[in-house]
């Protein structure tokens, strides 16, 4: 896996063009020597009965994995029943448009690329669909495949008690369990040449919890985005490996929560200018900056493998004009990255690192919001985000550093306003802690939080959630974009669309 470039991950929905890629390597290999692959036939007929339903995911151009599944009825699926039962011996004639449960009858991902979770962002969309869809669950027949190395000890009920319990690890049932599933029974002779799992399987379910009765009503679809801040507790890390150790700890631990994106601080990794300190201080900010091409890979592969946005924070770069810049990357989850600048350096990082400001700002689309970034100080400075406001910014990110409370104090209260003044949401995020053997890195303080406006959808005091103060921990909130689309129309006060432009504009020098 370390040798594999990868630029670009998305899911789509399966063409029959596709077919011919699915050929090659979408194939079933079973202990006595069979194998079982899908017709051009079948591929057509799935697509045509139920398009949304099948799914492909797209490396860099190349279809590495495939997800199929039909809508069958819940009393029809409820209690035991065999693959064959179920695919109507795999014609589909049984996908029913009016039933209430999304049935999964395949999920392939190329051996090449397994280790990146793509099955599991494949699964999250079945979720997404299921919820759309207004379907009552999620079932299939997952097989139990390292049960015949235990078939002559215990029986399947006891072998799904201990890979529950994590006492055996079964790659396709330990699987499930994490990503939410269930086992509602046991199934015998659902697939009958499953050698490996002796004939047996697990029913597996997963239920949707937004699901209606069906009505006449107009189910709305949901609107919330869910946001994870890493307060991030400077301590000494000797690598990148180490560092990157408790970095994929926050990820993991902020995308555990399902959410949309996970922020980190300005100049989370500093502690690796340690390396450097018996440098001047010019010279170990340059140091740093060697790591950070690496770090934005990394943070892309995370962001593939977690099935998450993340927001770097940011870190010192020497671009091709020999000048040192405080940026940060949006990496999003489908392997896509951009890059964001600071465009406003404090005097100190001028004096000890000799900082330039950037000069890109722009606003970001990503899956599930458009949204800014302004790293620290750039948010004391209100002419930026309203420019990003006019460009349609619904969240706006602020990764910090500040080393005394007073410090704090001005970009909490500028983040706040910023909410109110430009009707989003803003989400700051901080390190705490002190490194004693970093120059200019003494002490950090910080409460990470997530503001909003003032009215009357929103909290009184315009804070969603607050971290504890110089504490490391994650915070993690839903924001609801829908309020902020009420507030432009109904709000008591409307502070977008009240402006003077007859008087006064803001607006970027070419």
């Amino acid at each position: 896996m370390d040798s594999l470039k990868i630029n670009k991950v998305q899911l789509r929905n399966l063409q029959i063009e596709d077919y011919e890629q699915l050929a090659q390597s979408f194939t079933r290999v079973y202990t006595d020597g069979s194998d079982v692959f899908w017709t051009h036939k079948q591929i057509e007929k799935l697509i045509k009965i139920f398009p949304e339903g099948q799914i492909v995911t797209v490396v860099d151009e190349k279809i590495v994995g495939c997800a199929l599944s039909i809508i069958v009825n819940y009393d029809d699926v409820k209690n035991d029943h065999t693959y064959a039962q179920v695919t109507g011996k795999e014609s589909f004639n049984t996908h029913n448009p009016k039933g209430n449960i999304l049935y999964g009858i395949e999920v392939f991902i190329h051996p090449q690329y397994r280790g990146l979770r793509l099955a599991r962002r494949m699964y999250e969309y079945r979720k997404e669909l299921c919820e759309t869809l207004n379907l009552k669950a999620i079932m299939f027949g997952g097989r139990i495949p390292n049960y015949h190395k235990y078939a002559d000890q215990i029986r399947p009920k006891e072998y799904i008690d201990k890979v529950k319990q994590k006492e055996i690890f079964d790659p396709v049932l330990t699987f499930q369990l994490s990503n939410d599933f269930h086992v509602r029974k046991v199934m015998r002779n659902y697939l009958p040449n499953d050698e490996e799992s002796k004939h047996y399987a697990c029913l597996l379910q997963w239920d949707n919890i937004y699901y209606q009765e069906p009505t006449q009503d107009y189910v709305t679809p949901k609107t919330t985005v869910r946001v994870g801040l890493v307060q991030w507790q400077m301590r000494s890390y000797k690598t990148l490996d180490d560092l990157f150790e408790q970095v994929e700890f926050f990820v993991d631990a902020v995308s555990d929560y399902k959410s949309d994106f996970v922020l980190f601080p300005e100049y989370f990794n500093a502690p690796l200018m340690a390396k450097f300190n018996n440098e001047g201080e010019s010279q170990a900010i340059r140091g740093l900056a060697a790591y950070t091409e690496e770090i934005k890979e990394r943070f892309i592969k995370l962001a593939i493998s977690y099935n998450i946005n993340i927001i770097t924070g940011s870190m010192p770069l020497i671009k091709e004009d020999g000048l040192l810049y405080n940026v940060g990357f949006l990496c999003r989850r489908d392997g896509s990255y951009e890059m964001y600048e600071k465009l406003h350096v404090t005097p100190d990082e001028i004096k000890s690192w000799g900082l330039s400001g950037g000069k890109a700002l722009q606003t970001f689309d990503t899956d599930c919001a458009k949204i800014g970034v302004l790293i620290c100080y750039d948010v004391e400075f209100p002419e930026l985000s309203r420019i990003m406001a006019d460009q349609g910014m619904q969240i706006l990110f602020v990764p910090f550093l500040t080393d005394t409370q007073n410090a704090y104090s001005r970009v909490k209260v500028c983040a706040h306003a910023r909410a109110i003044e430009n009707e989003c949401f803003v989400v700051i995020a901080g390190s705490v802690g002190n490194l004693p053997r970093v120059h200019n890195m003494d002490i950090q303080y910080a409460q990470s939080g997530v503001f909003t406006p003032c009215d009357f959808a929103f909290p009184t005091d315009g804070k969603r959630a607050e971290a504890t103060p110089n504490t490391e921990m994650i915070l993690v909130s839903d924001v609801d974009l829908d309020l902020l689309n009420e507030l432009h129309t109904y709000g008591s006060v409307r502070n977008l669309k009240d402006r003077r432009s007859d008087l006064y504009e803001v607006k970027m020098k070419k």
